[in-house]
């Protein structure tokens, strides 16, 4: 079974890698990617990738700061020297109450604030003294978008009034109201609301856009669009030295973090459609993943033979030692029975204590007190017996005995 399973996995993944094949052959029409995302860095068509690596050509002399703070905590900016434009291109601009105080001081200092949203806080509105119908459509996505949109710019400052326009999707935010004391309208849209506004504030200006599509890669690289976004940014004055190119409150808003989960290479297989709207590799995948858990459910069960109950060996030597110590002790033989005892002692004190047996004398029992620490008395009685055995016409069972006993004594001091 194990020999096929290469086989197996290798035949599935071409058959997941042939579905694949043939559904991105079957798709007629490539899906455009619909996400809104507003950030420098996509390339996707609702992005600003275009509009921010444009800034250098617009602006050659100019600086650009990408910055992630609130307004008037710019890294090396200062929020109160002039020749400086700020610029936000979001989705929500959520400013309060604190960050419009700043973005307001910035202008009074010199500078242009430009800022394209959908969405204006009811902060940004009371303090520029307008009104939108831009609300917060986090929750209502589908309900604000529209196929195609018309953008216009007035003359003046404009040179001419053009139809700018795109098979896009727009937001279609404009502004209800304007103080025509203080705001000038730059632009509008096709039913001629204002969307784009001007006001004056100390020694700059702060403009306010409300249709940010109109800077996405779709609408600028759409035939002769990308003039209106020159148009656009050229009332920043030329000669400005600094451009900071807010990502704030694009991290800001609440749906930034969804946002910012990237799509991996999986996902994207994963939701591949073919004609039918049907997602053949997410069957093949599912499929071969059932598989792979019927397999290693198989495969682990229990497969081995019996094993026999195995006793634990005999100890032979053991034995071996008990029936020639009864076959000595029924025949009556103790004498023979004791040299052999004492013929296994003496060897062990050559072994161990590296000690000569030849003679057995006063100086051979202290120098085996010394090695072994047993008492010379014990060593001396040992040694006295040993001695005997060669002389003695018999051993008695009690000699025997006692024997053994000193035996087992020394080996259990020693």
């Amino acid at each position: 079974m194990k020999k096929f399973i290469p086989y197996l996995l290798g035949v599935l993944l071409l058959g997941a890698l042939l579905a694949l094949f043939l559904t991105r052959k079957s798709e007629q029409k490539r899906q455009v990617d619909q996400r809104v995302t507003l950030r420098r860095q996509d390339k996707i068509p609702y992005a600003t990738y275009v509009a921010f690596s444009n800034l250098k050509y617009l602006f050659p002399g100019a600086k650009v700061k990408v910055t992630r703070k609130e307004p008037g905590f710019w890294d090396s900016v200062s929020a109160y020297s002039p020749g400086q434009a700020y610029i936000a291109i979001t989705e929500r601009f959520g400013a309060d109450e604190a960050e419009m105080n700043q973005l307001i001081s910035f202008a009074k200092a010199g500078n242009d604030v430009f800022i394209s949203a959908r969405y204006i806080s009811s902060e940004a509105d009371d303090r520029l003294g307008c009104g939108s119908n831009s609300f917060d459509l986090s929750y209502f996505q589908s309900d604000a978008d529209k196929d195609g949109a018309n953008f216009y710019l007035h003359t003046p400052p404009f040179q001419d009034t053009v139809a700018y326009q795109y098979p896009g999707r727009t937001f279609y935010s404009y502004f209800t109201r304007v103080d025509s004391a203080t705001t000038q309208v730059l632009g509008h849209d096709e039913a001629g609301k204002p969307t784009f506004i001007r006001l004056r504030t100390g020694e700059g200006n702060f403009y306010v856009h409300l249709e940010p599509l109109a800077f996405s890669n779709y609408f600028l690289l759409h035939k002769q669009n990308i003039g209106y976004y020159e148009k656009a940014l050229s009332v920043i004055r030329p000669d400005v030295q600094t451009i900071i190119w807010d990502e704030y409150y694009q991290r800001k808003k609440p749906d930034y973090a969804a946002n910012q989960k990237k799509k991996g290479w999986l996902s994207v297989l994963m939701n591949m459609k073919n004609e039918a709207g049907d997602h053949p590799f997410r069957a093949a995948f599912w499929l071969l993943a059932g598989l792979l858990v019927v397999y290693v459910g198989m495969e682990m069960r229990r497969r081995q033979r019996y094993i026999p109950v195995i006793r634990k060996p005999a100890n032979d030597s053991l034995d071996f030692v008990k029936t020639i110590g009864r076959l000595y002790y029924g025949k009556g033989d103790h004498r023979n029975l004791c040299r052999k005892m004492a013929a296994y002692f003496l060897e062990h004190i050559r072994s161990k204590y590296k000690l000569s047996t030849s003679v057995l004398n006063e100086d051979f029992v202290q120098l085996l007190h010394f090695k072994s620490g047993v008492g010379e008395q014990e060593i001396m009685e040992i040694v006295t017996f040993i001695k005997q055995l060669e002389q003695a016409a018999g051993v008695t069972d009690k000699q025997l005995a006692a024997f053994h006993k000193q035996l087992e004594s020394f080996y259990q001091k020693a």
